[in-house]
């Protein structure tokens, strides 16, 4: 399969050039104004091309509950998503296809599914994801969120000693759940991976974190993990070691080339050195960030340290949407008021390099992703520029990450298969997924959770808040 992108912009420096994009197989073959034309001819005029953004952070199954928890920080919101989280494998599948529809129609062409597991049901909700992403042929990195503390651990204790309940699934089985999904699910070469995700240190002993250390240099696998997203986060690393979780994930050697990092908000600046040492990669929600109170991570102090940053939308009842524009918008203008000085700013240019090389090296697929580059893999999206939201014509990168696009993709392929067209998804029904959805769900104003009752007034003392 072979075809040529005729007549389209793309960003070169200093400017933009119109050029001809081949494309033979899975990979792109040439990029020239006089190239010849090979394959299927498509159209590009008044048209930009741009390498598919990663959508770097998120939890697929959130979904379900995007829009009805209230303005809580995160360790009390985790109370009210895992009281009511999805217990039907058909629910995760569902849940998959709408985050990778709303990514590709946002410019995404890879998702990081940080994925929530249904207890006793944990290979069965890998599978259900795996199939929705095979089907709609988006790639992605499905990272079952794996932890073996139960969710009280992830408070500060303060000065009460607190007895935590053993977590339903030990770090023996949690690891062997682990080694079963790579057998099963890991085909990279389809573009499906498999990552180890253990949640965070909030959530995970250091037999855990070990042990997925040791199966990703088996099977060479990225990792991933949240780490310091709330200043309970920063106290509570304090309590369990006496210094900094970063060190402590350093130490363990978790913090790698092919590790990525959600959140990164509360680091100082020796932290922040050692993930430029180390080459990890931090992936910048922030609109999550901003919904939960957890504060701004400081992202430009990263760039100028020399660390990797990607973008992510983080989970669809965190932020709640799946709009990685947005992200990148939001994720970009949102330290212009933590840096005075204008230019250290992030430009329109260096959000869509962070968006897609940032994503693609945070998951050791710089060499195969994230540029328009002869060679690597036909991952990119065609923008229209006659769209109303891209309009009068001014810079496209500008009106595109400035603006607010609506219905301004008009083509994606990944691994050099067409998956969106007119803005259209071809691979899948989307009229029966948005009748799904709704027929699977009912309007709620608001819910009883159990767990946040029992640990609110806990909470509020350690964190010296007004009973």
């Amino acid at each position: 399969m072979s075809f040529t992108i005729q007549n389209v912009l793309i960003p070169v420096e200093g400017g933009y050039k119109i050029v001809n994009v081949q494309v033979e197989g899975d990979r792109i073959s040439a990029i020239a104004p006089e190239a010849p034309i090979i394959g299927d001819a498509i159209d590009g005029k008044n048209k930009l091309l741009l390498p598919g953004f990663v959508n770097a952070h998120t939890h697929s199954s959130e979904m379900w509950q995007r829009g009805i928890i209230p303005p809580l920080p995160l360790e009390l919101w985790l109370a009210q998503l895992y009281d009511f989280a999805p217990l039907n494998p058909d629910k995760i599948y569902l849940s998959a296809l709408g985050t990778a529809v709303e990514t590709l129609l946002s410019g995404g062409t890879t998702v990081v599914d940080h994925l929530v597991l249904i207890p006793g049901q944990e290979l069965e909700t890998i599978a259900a994801a795996d199939r929705a992403y095979r089907e709609i042929g988006i790639r992605a990195f499905i990272g079952p969120l794996i932890q073996d503390e139960s969710l009280t651990a992830s408070i500060p204790s303060g000065e009460n000693l607190i007895e935590h309940a053993p977590y339903i699934r030990s770090t023996a089985a949690t690891l062997q759940l682990m080694k079963d999904a790579i057998a099963r699910f890991h085909q990279p070469e389809i573009g499906i991976n498999i990552i180890l995700a253990p949640t965070g240190i909030q959530l995970c002993s250091e037999a855990l974190f070990k042990g997925c250390i040791e199966l990703s240099k088996t099977h060479n696998l990225c990792l991933h993990a949240h780490l310091l997203e709330t200043k309970a986060q920063k106290k509570l690393a304090q309590e369990k070691y006496g210094f900094s979780s970063v060190k402590y994930l350093q130490n363990l050697g978790f913090l790698t080339s092919h590790t990525s990092l959600a959140h990164c908000v509360w680091l100082d600046d020796d932290d922040i050195t050692i993930l430029a040492e180390t080459q990890a990669t931090v992936v910048h929600n922030p609109l999550s960030n901003l919904r939960l109170g957890s504060g701004i991570a400081p992202i430009i102090k990263y760039r100028q340290a020399g660390v990797n940053v990607s973008f992510g939308c983080d989970g669809a009842s965190s932020n709640d949407s799946q709009d990685l524009l947005e992200a990148i918008k939001i994720g970009s203008i949102l330290h212009n008021i933590t840096d005075f000085d204008y230019r250290h700013w992030i430009t329109p240019r260096q959000s869509v390099e962070m968006a897609s090389m940032g994503g693609a090296k945070g998951l050791n697929m710089g060499d195969e992703i994230g540029s328009l580059t002869v060679g690597k893999k036909a991952d990119f999206v065609l923008y229209d520029l006659t769209s109303l939201s891209l309009l009068p014509r001014t810079d496209p990168i500008g009106l595109l990450i400035l603006g607010r696009p609506t219905q301004a993709v008009d083509s994606v392929w990944v691994n050099g298969k067409q998956i969106v067209a007119k803005n259209q998804v071809k691979t899948i029904n989307v009229d029966e997924l948005r009748k799904q959805l709704f027929e699977q769900s009912q309007w709620i104003e608001e819910r009883n959770s159990q767990t946040m009752n029992e640990i609110e007034s806990h909470y509020r003392k350690v964190m010296k808040l007004e009973t």
